[in-house]
C-alpha cells in the first residue's frame, strides 16, 4: 500500500470509528449547553473531581494530559486516574461511578446492556493506536519471531498444563520451561489478545502470571529468562532496556511492531485502536469534565506519540471533538472487535449504522 492509500485507509478507519453509532444509543446535550456549563463550573471553588478508571494500557495517555491540564487550566479540579482493567472500568462506567472509562478494546454487547439499563449513555473517542506487543526476556538467544498459529498453541485453554516447555511450541527451541506473563481477565488487552490469536474473546489457559497492571508483567519478564508476554507497546517502549520484543508472523512475514507498521497497516492481527468513554450526562453536570475532556482530544496525538503509542490522523481527533461538542453517543463496533478492515469494510460498516 502506497503513502497516500495508506493514509486514506487510516482516515478512512478513524473517520467511521467516530462518525456512527448504534441503534440502542441516543444524542445527547447541546454544545453551547455544556460550554456554558463548563464556564460556571470552572469558576466555582467547589469542583468535583473528574473521576477517570479502566485500561493500564491508556493510562500512560490519560495520566499525562491530566498532569498538563491540571498544570495549565485555571481552576481545575482534582482528576483522578485510576487501574482496574478495561472490564472493571466499564463495570464502574455504567454503573455511573466514573464519568471516563479507559478503554483498550470497545465496549460489549453487555456493557452496552448495563449501561442502558442504568440510562448511562457514552461518547466514543479513539485517541491513538496500539501494537499489542509480545517480549521475552533479554537473555532469550533463541527466539526471534513468533506466529500466530504459535500463539494460540501457547495461549489456548487446551495449552493449560500441557504446553510448559519452549521445544512444545517450535522443536527448534529448546527444552527449557516456558512461563507465562500476560493480562488479567479484567483487562481489554486480555479481550483484545484472546480474539486475536485464540479465536475467542476470553478463551484463555489460566496457569500463568496475570495482572491489570503492565508494570506487573514487564517486571516479571524482565527477571525471568524463561518468560513469554504480552501487553500494550508503551511499556515496551519505556523498558526496552529490560526486554525484548519478537516479530509476529501473521502469514505474510514476521513484522516488528513499531510505529511505522502500525501506521502502514503491517501489523496484524495484534494493531487495535485506544479509545476512552466519556459520560456525555457527567459532561453536561459537570462542565469541568468537557473542559477536560475538550483538552484530551486536542492533545491527544502529540501525547500518545510521546508516551510511545501512534497518533490517529488529524481528521479523526477533529469528529471526535466534532461529536463532544455535540454530544453524539454511541458506539461503532457492534460489541467486539474488528481485525484486518479493508477500506471498503469500513465504508460499507458506516452504512450499517
Amino acid at each position: 500500500m502506497n503513502a497516500v492509500a495508506t493514509k486514506l485507509a487510516l482516515a478512512l478507519g478513524m473517520l467511521a470509528l467516530v462518525s456512527s453509532c448504534t441503534s440502542n444509543t441516543s444524542n445527547s446535550s447541546n454544545p453551547t449547553q455544556q460550554t456554558q456549563t463548563a464556564t460556571e463550573v470552572a469558576d466555582s471553588p467547589k469542583v468535583a473531581a473528574i473521576r477517570i478508571d479502566g485500561s493500564s494500557t491508556v493510562y500512560p495517555i490519560t495520566e499525562a494530559i491530566a498532569k498538563e491540564y491540571q498544570t495549565t487550566a485555571k481552576n481545575s479540579p482534582p482528576i483522578e486516574v485510576k487501574i482496574s482493567g478495561t472490564s472493571g472500568g466499564f463495570e464502574k462506567f455504567c454503573a455511573g461511578e466514573i464519568d471516563i472509562s479507559n478503554a483498550s478494546r470497545p465496549i460489549s454487547q453487555e456493557e452496552m446492556a448495563v449501561c442502558n439499563k442504568n440510562s448511562i449513555r457514552f461518547i466514543e473517542i479513539p485517541v491513538a493506536f496500539d501494537a499489542l506487543t509480545i517480549a521475552v526476556n533479554p537473555q532469550n538467544d533463541w527466539a526471534k519471531d513468533i506466529t500466530i498459529a504459535e500463539l494460540k498453541k501457547i495461549w489456548e485453554p487446551a495449552a493449560e498444563g500441557k504446553i510448559t516447555r519452549w521445544n512444545q511450541v517450535r522443536p527448534s527451541w529448546p527444552d527449557r520451561p516456558l512461563t507465562l506473563y500476560g493480562a488479567g481477565d479484567k483487562s481489554g488487552t486480555f479481550d483484545y489478545f484472546t480474539q486475536a490469536t485464540v479465536g475467542k474473546a476470553k478463551a484463555s489457559r489460566k496457569d500463568y502470571t496475570a495482572s491489570e497492571d503492565d508494570n506487573v508483567l514487564v517486571d516479571g519478564i524482565s527477571k525471568d529468562p524463561n518468560a513469554l508476554g504480552y501487553f500494550g507497546f508503551a511499556y515496551y517502549e519505556a523498558n526496552q532496556n529490560k526486554l525484548k520484543v519478537l516479530a509476529v508472523n501473521s502469514g505474510k512475514g514476521a513484522v516488528l511492531p513499531s510505529r511505522a507498521t502500525v501506521e502502514k497497516a503491517q501489523y496484524q492481527p495484534l494493531s487495535r485502536p485506544l479509545l476512552i468513554y466519556v459520560n456525555p450526562w457527567s459532561a453536561q453536570q459537570n462542565g469541568a469534565v468537557y473542559k477536560f475532556v475538550d483538552y484530551y482530544v486536542r492533545n491527544a496525538s502529540k501525547t500518545a506519540n510521546s508516551v510511545g503509542y501512534v497518533p490517529l490522523p488529524a481528521e479523526a481527533y477533529q469528529i471526535g471533538y466534532v461529536h463532544l461538542n455535540t454530544g453524539k453517543a454511541g458506539t461503532v463496533f457492534a460489541g467486539k472487535p474488528q481485525f484486518d478492515l479493508t477500506i471498503g469494510e469500513l465504508l460499507r460498516k458506516q452504512k450499517e449504522f
